[in-house]
């Protein structure tokens, strides 16, 4: 139930999706009669809303300190016992249908975690993610990752899937009852910065010990972040991720799912 909610939740939540909403509602209640004069208020307000959404660096302001909050281990990082890489970077539907690999904007959670198995080639190598459809229906993403790792030479014999959970918190529940975690292990969790706060949060009230390895950035982490021009797409995605998590990280710690609010290393 809390997997449907949240779908539909972001669904008008969603910051593109709220401001088309908001504009369309407007159009309607502006052709004359007494919402006319509301209808064009919420109008203004639409247009006025995606140019700050789009053109200031508030989605960076917001990112930012998600982003920041766990570093990334250090270079000479011991071999880990296993790497966790969290799904939702591939579109297994387009995938299948093209026949060929589709990878969304977190790809860099499926390629680093290709890099991390060569580089530890004791260590296993999981991925976990189901679909992320409300119906349940669809093709599992771990399906398409198999395929894609075995074409960059991971050897089946190191991969381990984990393709029933729908978010975070059953990416945790599942891989800790698969894996069985051990007192001494050491084991990575790969997600995208931005998600790793809530990630982390999740996994240590699953009482599964990770070590945070971010990747995919979308801030510099710099004053690049605030600098002018800005593309408008850009900054919405920023907005829009950083949106999400904020309001996951609420969300989570107000059902009991998280550690603490804003989880620290």
């Amino acid at each position: 139930m809390f997997f449907i909610i949240a779908k539909i939740f972001w669904l008008f939540a969603d910051p593109i999706n709220f401001l088309l909403i908001l504009g369309v509602i407007g159009l309607l209640l502006s052709f004359g009669g007494p919402t006319a004069c509301f209808g064009r208020t919420l109008m203004g307000v639409a247009i006025v809303l995606t140019a700050i959404a789009g053109f200031s660096p508030l989605g960076s302001l917001l990112l930012r300190p998600l982003e920041d909050r766990f570093p990334r281990p250090p270079a000479d990082l011991p071999a880990p016992t296993g790497i966790i890489v969290l799904g939702g970077a591939m579109d297994s539907g387009l995938t299948v249908a093209r026949g060929a690999p589709t990878l969304l904007f977190p790809g860099a959670r499926i390629t680093e975690g290709a890099a991390l198995a060569k580089r530890f080639p004791n260590s296993r190598l999981i991925f976990t993610s189901g679909t992320a459809s409300i119906s349940g229906k669809g093709i599992p993403e771990a399906r398409t990752v198999r395929d894609l790792w075995l074409s960059l030479g991971i050897p089946a014999a190191q991969m381990t899937f984990e393709d029933k959970s729908r978010n975070t918190w059953e990416n945790a529940i599942f891989t800790r009852d698969l894996v069985k975690p051990k007192a001494g292990d050491t084991w990575l969790l790969v997600t995208s910065a931005w998600h790793m706060p809530r990630a982390m949060g999740i996994f240590r009230k699953a009482g599964f010990n990770v070590t945070a390895y971010p990747v995919d950035y979308l801030t510099y982490g710099n004053s690049r972040d605030l600098h002018p021009p800005r593309l408008a797409l850009d900054e919405m995605t920023r907005l829009e991720n950083a949106l999400h998590e904020w309001i996951g990280l609420v969300a989570y710690r107000l059902t009991d799912k998280t550690d603490a609010l804003f989880p620290a290393p």
